[in-house]
């Protein structure tokens, strides 16, 4: 069997979604993620210009030496760019495997660790009331776990707040980067009030979940995983850059709230001394973003040895084709932790049909072989590329916040 085509489908059924979509001789075709949000285009030349005229003629079965291969195969290795491309590739040669096995790709990792994937959903709120009512249909709907993100008051925009009530929150919503206004002492005397009457409400055994998004400094997120020590959270995400490594063990000296991070990483070198010192909990690396299966597989294997358990990135920037990858993953995964899910749009559920499914706090990634997404090229083509960035931060005194 050889690779005989491979083409880049960019489509923007909501957001903006990269699909690499890898053909053999024998028929059998396999599909990878490489969207990177707001970095699109860059991938899509990444992998036209540089890895598809080098995966044709290959055997599609070799799956680990094409890893090597591309890898190595660059002077200049990693980087999110990079790591993405090669993800899509390692994705789809995983999808065509399991597929030329009959059976679902979790059972080419090893099969079962467990039956069924706990995930997270979101609520959002523009004030503690609205943020309560939020959690309430989250709980209605069967989740066991959310993160809540509420509006702060005096700060106009606040990251992971739905712009209209009752909306999904969309975070990239604009073709510049947005400025927002960000205050940190009103948000570290804020969120303290938010837990304590989401935990007033709805008891001690909903698994809670919050975002900082990057914002903290080292000794004021210490300030905050103290100050919601007593509302006991699932974890506390992304609470600082982490660019700098050892600043989580100055988090870590000062609370026993669980960190995550890592849905910005792209290599286990991002987060080898995070997980060999033991000071985070849960690792968020994406397979779309970390080289695919075959890396992410390394990370969580080196993060099992140290207690440090997975917590896959889902947001709506990632199309369903890496949802589905990562059931898989987290179905075989011995130390899995939880998986975030945002709900992608009709549109887009349209464009990938997929096996996996939701029911009552738990997705289970069907028994479809491969992966279980496919793509519609034709809807696809509908949905042309669109211009989408995240926001920046300024404090009030107009300086760019350099989270």
């Amino acid at each position: 069997m050889k690779i005989r085509a491979a083409k880049v489908i960019v489509t923007c059924p909501g957001r903006n979604m990269v699909t690499l979509k890898i053909e053999t001789d024998e028929g059998i075709y396999g599909i990878g993620d490489a969207t990177l949000n707001g970095r699109e285009k860059a991938v899509v030349a990444y992998l036209e210009d540089h890895l598809v005229p080098a995966l044709i003629g290959r055997d599609p079965q070799r799956i680990e030496d094409t890893w090597q291969y591309l890898y190595r195969g660059a002077y200049w290795r990693r980087g999110p760019v990079t790591m993405t491309a090669i993800a899509a590739v390692d994705m789809a040669l995983w999808d065509i495997k399991a597929k030329m096995a009959n059976m679902p790709l979790y059972q080419l990792l090893g099969g079962k660790s467990r039956d069924r994937v706990m995930v997270y959903g979101h609520a959002t709120g523009t004030d503690i009331q609205g943020c309560l009512e939020e959690v309430e249909r989250h709980v209605s709907q069967g989740y066991q776990a959310v993160r809540v993100q509420c509006g702060i008051p005096g700060i106009a925009s606040t990251y992971g707040v739905a712009k209209v009530p009752g909306q999904r929150y969309e975070p990239a919503d604009s073709e510049l980067p947005a400025e927002h206004v960000w205050s940190t002492e009103k948000y570290l005397n804020f969120v303290p009030r938010l837990f304590e009457a989401v935990r007033v409400q709805f008891g001690p055994d909903l698994h809670l979940l919050h975002d900082v998004h990057h914002r903290l400094t080292p000794i004021e997120a210490a300030r905050l995983g103290k100050l919601v020590e007593p509302y006991h959270l699932f974890w506390l995400e992304d609470c600082v850059p982490a660019e700098n490594q050892q600043a989580f063990q100055l988090i870590r000296q000062h609370t026993t709230t669980p960190l995550a991070v890592g849905e910005v990483f792209n290599s286990i070198h991002d987060c080898r001394e995070l997980i060999q010192s033991q000071s985070i909990d849960y690792i968020r690396t994406t397979l779309t973003h970390a080289g695919g299966i075959t890396h992410v597989r390394r990370i969580a294997d080196f993060a099992a040895l140290y207690h440090v358990r997975t917590g896959f990135h889902g947001a709506t920037d990632l199309s369903p084709v890496c949802m589905g990858a990562a059931l898989h993953f987290d179905t075989w995964v011995p130390n899995f932790g939880i998986q975030e899910h945002m709900p992608h749009s009709d549109e887009t559920d349209a464009v990938f049909p997929h096996a996996y499914r939701f029911e009552q706090g738990y997705f289970t990634p069907g028994e479809t072989p491969g992966h279980g997404v496919d793509i519609d090229e034709k809807l696809a083509a509908r949905y042309p590329y669109k211009p989408a960035y995240l926001p920046v931060n300024r404090l009030e005194d107009g300086t760019l916040w350099h989270w």
